[in-house]
């Protein structure tokens, strides 16, 4: 949620930021309203007055035993003003916020401005690119040629875009998540919490994903949606809170199941894993004050590398232009892991710095000085599960079509070497 004093005196600004985000300038028109708002909002503080004024006249005339007619008739002229106006109040606030609501973060000073994907700037990369004796094969080609990937049983169960994993690949995606964990929790600070799947409207509108983005997740009924990132129930855990400073920062991970529509996504990556509507993934969430959320962001940036660099798989980060970025955020990086079997990079992470855009929504603040101010809120994939298996799969894949398991996961497999 935007912050109204900043578009009161900053309107060309914040003009400039919607536009760098694809939308138009909308200041004049929210202003507008703001002011019919305000202006009626002052009426009905000048009308409550006056009433106090003539009930107070009213009771001195019968304590002295005087008639009151007129002015008792001039209150109740003046009460169905009063609720004319706080009708019109709401009406107006109401059309405020349906405006404010759907527009997204302002991006921060250092975010580029762009259109798409191809503004995006590169911001560093790690490890090479293996090479192979042999053509290397696509993820799902592994995984059916060794029936341990079965997408077509998985379509007579689910309809399409889902997988079953079977066996040792099972067990690997079991691994993965736990060595994440494991990494998260006991080097890298994180609170590991198990959250619910579903939640409820204003959970997903206190992140952003509600009310624009409704095409994008699966409705459960009564109330409530599928999550489709742990980043929605680990962000609303200080949901309409006031912390205490001594509490921050807070850093929560969790291991959950994600679920997502795809709606925009038809005709795109229709083989193999890469976006289904069902997938896990190991989520950070950090809950900083506003001048440690810069830093915050490299932070949960390295917390995120540090998985790749022990699985030894190269990457590289691009930092996110102004149109290719999420909603909620102000900045954003992409880590983007290579697939040899594909010839290409492929998003594995993205960190986000949402500043106070979220807290607003959430109504989420910290006392400092006897003020209560909004916390800035941060996610991040740590990472995407299974396209880390993926990756693994396509990087360390053999000519006779074996894998074999990064070291560090090998304590999961009883020491095996290799995955068949």
């Amino acid at each position: 949620m935007h912050n109204i004093n900043f578009i009161r005196e900053n309107p060309q600004e914040f003009d400039n930021a919607m536009i760098q985000r694809g939308e138009i300038a909308i200041s004049k028109k929210i202003l507008e309203i703001d002011e019919e708002k305000r202006k009626t909002q002052t009426f009905l503080q000048n009308l409550l007055s006056e009433k106090n004024t003539l009930s107070k006249t009213i009771g001195k005339l019968k304590s002295e035993n005087k008639n009151a007619d007129n002015y008792l008739k001039k209150v109740e002229e003046i009460k169905n003003e009063i609720n004319t106006l706080k009708e019109l109040e709401t009406i107006k606030e109401d059309e405020l916020q349906s405006i404010l609501k759907r527009l997204p973060n302002i991006p921060h000073s250092s975010t580029p401005v762009g259109k798409s994907e191809n503004d995006n700037l590169f911001y560093k990369e790690w490890g090479t690119k293996p090479v192979f004796k042999f053509k290397p094969k696509r993820h799902f080609e592994i995984g059916e040629d060794n029936n341990l990937m079965d997408f077509e049983t998985a379509s007579k169960l689910s309809g399409s875009r889902f997988v079953v994993l079977k066996g040792q690949l099972s067990r690997l995606e079991r691994a993965i998540s736990n060595f994440m964990l494991d990494k998260h929790t006991l080097e890298n600070g994180y609170k590991e919490m198990n959250v619910p799947f579903l939640v409820k409207d204003d959970i997903l509108y206190g992140t952003g994903n509600l009310p624009k983005f409704s095409e994008d997740l699966f409705a459960a009924g009564d109330n409530h949606w599928l999550i489709p990132t742990a980043e929605v129930p680990l962000t609303n855990l200080s949901n309409n809170q006031i912390l205490n400073i001594k509490q921050l920062p807070l850093r929560y991970t969790s291991y959950t199941h994600c679920f997502r529509s795809e709606a925009g996504a038809a005709g795109k990556d229709t083989r193999g894993m890469l976006r289904q509507h069902q997938f896990t993934k190991v989520e950070l969430v950090s809950i900083v004050e506003p001048n440690y959320s810069d830093n915050e962001l490299e932070r949960m940036l390295s917390c995120a590398e540090a998985i790749l660099k022990e699985l030894n798989i190269h990457y590289r980060i691009m930092t996110l232009c102004t149109g290719d970025m999420g909603f909620a955020a102000q900045k954003t990086y992409d880590i983007e892991v290579w697939l040899p079997g594909e010839n290409n990079y492929r998003e594995i992470s993205s960190c986000s710095n949402c500043g106070d855009f979220q807290a607003r929504r959430m109504n989420t603040r910290y006392k400092k000085e006897n003020k209560n101010i909004f916390v800035h809120t941060l996610n991040g994939s740590g990472l995407a599960v299974g396209r880390t298996m993926i990756a693994i799969l396509e990087n360390y894949q053999t000519e006779d079509g074996n894998v074999i398991i990064p070291e560090v996961l090998r304590k999961y497999f009883n020491n095996q070497d290799k995955l068949i």
